[in-house]
């Protein structure tokens, strides 16, 4: 009985308490729900978006929770890799150690390319470059390539997060493009993070488009520079924003017409600012760095920008203390937000690879130049460097690789899209040099390549020279297979010009060239780097001394025949200013008698270059050797360089030898539009010509010095320099395009 009514007792409390339990667990939600939704609304600012990760930084510290996550262009990119679980330190890091010079380059970095672009950088360095078809001439489509810009966002978003929906990310995020058809915001809410953060980022005329369903979008800033709607209407009850946009320039700055369409577009960028403005309410918080003297390129000053961007957030302490947590709090919904740590990158079987081309490249030449091979172990990050093998080549708009693991198997998809402009690219550059004395020269040069000319990769490549030298130029390149790396290359050549014979370095007379010839050259690429090959020509020579006039020296025609066999090895980052990598170029030639008792004419010749850097130096050491069995070496000395302050191709002999030092300080840089890094530097050289067959006479070597102010123009390196050799005149120089 007496357990009858314990039962009954705990009955009666069991009715009595049930609705004070209940109403204890829906207290904890609604003490949840009183904390407001907190949306971070960070602007598009180029560089200057490096103040986001500044802000984050303090929010961190302060335990402001972040619930909403939207971005625009740069904001787009700090918001997105937060959203998807990167920390503040990820987000630093990747500020910090990413070559922001090869991500607005208007081309993959130089040692990334084909050996056949560094190739054409030897014959024309200027980088300005044309679609040529039958429809007219085209531009490319942004001043900046896709590979090193999509490897830096690569490296910024956590490797599970890459490919996975904006919708489903740790925090809710939303970025927006804008439509380059019609105009028309495009909210950017299914897509997969990686393309959402790129199509953010295509800043019209730096980056280029994306397509995304079909639409061609590019960066949200003309648009929605700073998207507080978007995130009102996904919930948010207080916004931080975040405003980093580039202010309108003076008057001053707009006597261009680059400035002057800079300017239009930031006035359009400015007024949809000014509208979000308008949005805020009484309760968010805008946050605005003083970002003075960084610019919408100024990648280098990221440093400067997250200064600017936690000084700002300092700033507004009091308010933001407002939204805080308790530490453990934040830590618990900070655990929810970040991404697991990479896995190690471990090699698999490559159990299968397919190549998509869109557009003329065979895709089997792609299989064979991206180097992977199925049966291989391979890691993904060999996979990602293949990907930039192949946009190496100079004709791809895009290369994307996507990686699939199965057990210990792995599949790898390259999807490579041809660029339009590039199947038939115009290159153009203008030289000029003088030493403000006697040697003047200028130089209008063109090349044409037309590539994938078959499904083996044919390229047919054609060169012209007008000014001081006449030259023409015809290539056709053929591999022996789809991707080979054995290849055949008949040339054809003509060339005229005129040169001036020295004795004892003081200019004797004047003698006209005229060279017509053809070639056949057979040979191996050794991957990008470098190149072995033999080969025969066949020409016909006109030497004629044209000053002073003598009639009783007559013209000399006659034709020659010539085998030869090249090394060449070329991993230089730069040729006017090289900062790392080495070039060596070996070559031995004989060229038979022209008489019946005349010997055969042997000819060597060596070059090579290693560079070196160390903080804002860049520098070289150089060397090169030639020597003939009889005449003249294939190579003079003389000029900036090449013992500067001695008058140019002056000296000359059966053999000649030549070594310098170069070393460049950085004093600046051009906008990405004009070129890049500004030096101020000097070099020390040393060289002469001697005859191997005579004693040995330490008059024939001379040293020399120089100064110089170089930039890395579009139309390739450009000096002005002073010179002195010991023993020698002391010269200025002025010069631009060539490379030495």
């Amino acid at each position: 009985m007496a357990s009858i009514r314990a039962l009954a007792a705990c009955c009666v409390c069991i009715f009595h308490l049930w609705p004070a339990a209940a109403a204890a667990q829906t207290a904890a939600p609604a003490v949840a729900a009183a904390r407001p939704r907190v949306a971070l609304v960070l602007s598009g600012g180029g560089a200057r978006g490096f103040a986001h990760i500044g802000v984050l930084r303090v929010l961190q510290e302060m335990h402001v929770p972040v619930d909403i996550v939207v971005g625009t262009s740069m904001g787009g990119v700090i918001g997105g890799a937060y959203a998807a679980g990167a920390s503040v330190a990820d987000l630093e890091r990747m500020a910090q150690d990413t070559n922001w010079e090869r991500v607005i380059a208007d081309r993959p970095a130089r040692d990334d390319l084909a050996f056949r672009r560094r190739e054409e950088d030897l014959m024309l360095p200027s980088r300005i470059e044309f679609g040529a078809h039958h429809d007219g001439v085209t531009l490319p489509p942004a001043a900046a390539g896709n590979a090193a810009l999509e490897a830096a966002l690569d490296r910024v978003l956590p490797p599970a997060m890459r490919d996975r929906p904006v919708s489903r990310l740790p925090l809710p995020f939303r970025s927006v493009a804008s439509d380059l058809i019609s105009g028309e915001l495009v909210e950017l809410a299914d897509t997969p993070l990686f393309l959402t953060v790129r199509a953010s980022l295509a800043v019209p005329g730096v980056f280029a488009p994306v397509r995304i369903n079909g639409r061609l979008v590019v960066d949200g800033g003309l648009v929605r520079n700073l998207p507080v709607d978007l995130a009102r209407a996904m919930g948010a009850d207080v916004v931080i924003a975040v405003n980093v946009g580039t202010p309108l320039a003076p008057e001053k700055e707009l006597g261009s017409a680059i400035g002057v369409a800079q300017q239009m577009l930031q006035i359009l960028t400015e007024q949809n600012v000014q509208r979000s403005l308008k949005e805020l309410r009484p309760q968010d918080i805008l946050i605005a760095p003083d970002l003075h003297g960084v610019s919408f390129l100024d990648f280098q000053a990221y440093g400067r920008a997250m200064g600017a961007g936690e000084k700002a957030a300092r700033a507004l302490a009091g308010r933001l203390r407002a939204l805080a947590l308790p530490a453990a709090q934040y830590a618990a919904q900070e655990q929810l937000r970040l991404a697991a740590p990479a896995l190690l990158d471990v090699a698999l079987p490559l159990a299968r690879l397919e190549v998509r081309s869109e557009g003329h490249i065979n895709p089997q030449v792609l299989s064979a130049q991206s180097g992977l091979v199925e049966g291989v172990a391979v890691t993904r990050e060999e996979v990602r460097r293949a990907g930039a093998t192949l946009y190496g080549r100079g004709d791809l708009a895009r290369v994307e690789t996507q990686v699939s693991d199965a057990g210990d198997q792995r599949s790898v998809l390259i999807k490579a899209t041809e660029a339009d402009w590039a199947r038939s690219r115009l290159r153009f550059g203008l030289e000029l040099a003088t030493d403000f004395k006697d040697n003047n020269s200028f130089a209008l040069k063109l090349m044409h390549v037309r590539s994938s000319f078959d499904a083996w990769g044919a390229e047919l490549r054609t060169t012209a020279r007008i000014g001081n030298e006449r030259a023409f130029g015809l290539q056709f390149w053929q591999p022996l297979g789809a991707g080979s790396p054995w290849y055949l290359a008949p040339e054809l050549n003509y060339g005229s010009q005129a040169a001036d014979n020295f004795e004892q370095g003081r200019r004797v007379s004047r003698v006209a060239y005229n060279l017509q010839s053809a070639s056949m050259v057979a040979g191996r690429q050794l991957g990008n780097w470098g190149d072995v090959h033999i080969g025969y020509t066949r020409g016909k020579a006109y030497v004629e001394q044209v000053l002073p006039a003598d009639p009783a020296v007559a013209p000399e025609r006659g034709f020659f025949s010539t085998a030869f066999v090249r090394y060449r090895v070329d991993t230089l980052d730069s040729l006017g200013f090289p900062s790392r990598g080495y070039m060596l170029d070996a070559t031995w030639a004989n060229t038979p008698g022209l008489d019946p008792g005349q010997a055969a004419q042997g000819r060597s010749s060596a070059v090579g270059l290693a560079a070196f850097h160390t903080d804002n130096w860049a520098g070289h050491v150089y060397g090169e050797w030639a020597r003939a069995q009889s005449g003249t070496a294939p190579l003079t000395l003389g000029g900036f360089l090449r013992l500067s302050g001695t008058a140019a191709d002056s000296i000359e002999g059966r053999s000649v030898v030549l070594s310098r030092l170069v070393m460049a300080r950085r004093i600046g840089a051009l906008s990405s539009t004009y070129g890049g890094a500004v030096r101020a530097g000097f070099s020390l050289e040393v060289g002469g010509a001697y005859d191997q067959s005579a004693p040995w006479n330490r008059g024939g070597f001379r040293s020399a010095a120089s100064a110089f102010i170089a930039a890395d123009t579009r139309f390739g390196p450009a000096y002005l320099a002073a010179g002195a050799s010991r023993g020698g005149d002391a010269t200025l120089y002025l010069f631009l395009g060539p490379v030495w």
